[in-house]
């Protein structure tokens, strides 16, 4: 029986996973979700010994079960190849009391290559497999990664354009030029005077705005999506988490069927949901434990039920967790509520119009599986000085937030279960944040604190940022916030 997923507002609009993959976000401008789970054989005694395309392929063919072996094998093998510079894939690196996972070995240096890499490749082969003719336009808001992962996947795939908007002043300069210097005829770039909610939040209304939809098709064209908000994106975040499991299997760090705690930075909430999502096909997990920045919309949260975004945005060392609306929050907050769509569109309704909502009936075993704090900007930076001289080991300052956030739990909990960071981005991306952080050093440009970088961890200059300085700028374009469909309609001719 094929899986269904629905949207989280209306549960009468259900679609396959090629489906949902399509469309991105659903008309009705709620998230395709699973309302059941797929049987998984996690059997650790082969996973152990098994490869990230093969853990791929498991998890892969039970959420996108209308996709073909052969579909999937073409999509799996052309994602997960020479582009990562790790065999391994997403590495397990055992630290002083934890172990990161590193998910930054991409041609980007961030963890969304773990899902941007076969991204492409399921939506062109969702696309044939309904014989859609229309050319498909990604539109996507970014806090930093996403945009040039995402453009990394499509620049110059046939039938799509890309069109990605970042908040001006809230991205590292690594992470700006990257999107800016991104090479592809079908790739565009745009800065906007505003953070990352306002990007994300026009890039919603654009979705659901019937007239633009109607004109879209006049033209051959309509809007997907690279954010986590398309399950296309979700699920093959999924299949890390069953492989650092399995790898902790197979150094005996721990025994089949033993519980682990997963910490993860969290912004958008699709990387810890992802992780959820693991544990519902049976992966033993402990603890979910959703780590902040300053921006701890999430932490009162899990703290109170109460979902408010009516307070200060922030703009951290940690840019890509500058976030007071998490998309996909609403995906856990349908699950809270029984997949209920009539609630989850309710409590949705409350977040727009008042500025937050109330969780008061839902699901307790679900929100027991979840912890949730946040570390300021000196803890953070304190957390990278720390584990370098624990571990002679550099982390990025998302990665650290979540390594501070797991240390206070420890201390609050002693819980002795083995707990996994998701290290979601190469210190490399940040490297004055990183610098600083180790030597006390300021003043540094990027592209000192590279070469400062390079001589502390030892690690080679990923090739992503190595001649970046000098790379030509290729997208320029800066609009205010209301002016983003104006942008979209000019480069599409509209």
């Amino acid at each position: 029986m094929t899986l269904v997923y629905q949207s989280t507002r209306d549960e009468k609009n259900r679609v396959t996973a090629s489906q949902a993959i399509l469309q991105g976000l659903a008309t009705d401008g709620g998230l395709f979700t699973p309302i059941t789970y797929p049987q998984v054989d996690l059997d650790f005694a082969k996973l152990k010994d098994a490869s990230y395309q093969e853990v791929a392929k498991l998890v892969l063919s039970a959420f996108l079960d209308d996709f073909s072996e052969a579909e999937l094998d073409h999509c799996i093998n052309h994602a997960y190849d020479s582009k990562f510079d790790d065999a391994a894939i997403a590495p397990l690196v055992k630290l002083d009391g934890q172990y990161n996972l590193e998910l930054f070995h991409g041609a980007t240096i961030a963890f969304k290559d773990m899902a941007l890499s076969i991204l492409p490749h399921l939506m062109t082969t969702a696309a044939k497999k309904h014989g859609l003719e229309n050319k498909i336009v990604i539109l996507t808001a970014t806090s930093g990664d996403t945009g040039k992962a995402a453009m990394a996947g499509f620049a110059d795939v046939p039938g799509t354009e890309i069109i990605v908007f970042y908040p001006k002043d809230g991205v590292s300069k690594v992470q700006e030029l990257q999107m800016t210097t991104q090479t592809g005829a079908n790739t565009h770039v745009v800065a906007i005077d505003g953070n990352f909610d306002d990007a994300q939040t026009n890039v919603k209304h654009m979705f659901n705005d019937t007239d633009l939809r109607a004109r879209l098709l006049e033209h051959k064209l309509q809007f997907s999506s690279a954010n986590s908000m398309n399950i296309g994106r979700l699920v093959p975040q999924i299949v890390y988490y069953v492989y650092a499991y399995a790898q902790l299997v197979k150094t005996g760090e721990i025994a089949a069927g033993d519980k682990v705690n997963f910490t993860v930075p969290t912004g958008n909430f699709g990387n810890i949901l992802a992780a959820y999502y693991a544990k519902q096909i049976g992966l033993p997990v402990g603890k979910l434990i959703c780590a902040s920045n300053e921006n701890n919309v999430l932490t009162d949260f899990f703290k109170t039920q109460v979902y408010d975004k009516k307070r200060s945005f922030k703009v951290t060392t940690s840019p890509s967790m500058d976030i007071l609306v998490s998309s996909n929050l609403e995906r856990l907050i349908f699950h809270l509520s029984g997949n209920s769509a009539e609630k989850t569109a309710a409590l949705m309704a409350a977040l727009n119009e008042q500025g937050q909502y109330e969780l008061t009936d839902f699901d307790a075993d679900i929100l027991e599986l979840f912890v949730a704090d946040y570390a300021t900007e000196q803890e953070t930076a304190a957390e990278i000085k720390r584990v370098y001289q624990a571990s002679d080991y550099i982390e990025d300052p998302h990665t650290a937030v979540a390594s501070a956030v797991y240390q206070k739990y420890l201390a609050e909990t002693d819980d002795q279960r083995k707990t996994v960071i998701a290290s979601t981005a190469s210190p490399y991306k940040f490297p004055v944040v990183a610098v600083e952080a180790v030597t006390g050093q300021t003043g540094l440009s990027d592209f000192e604190a590279l070469d400062q970088l390079h001589e502390l961890s030892g690690v080679a200059l990923p090739p992503t940022v190595d001649g970046l300085e000098k790379a030509p700028v290729r997208h320029k374009t800066t609009v205010a916030a209301d002016q983003m469909q104006a942008a979209v309609e000019d480069y599409l001719g509209l």
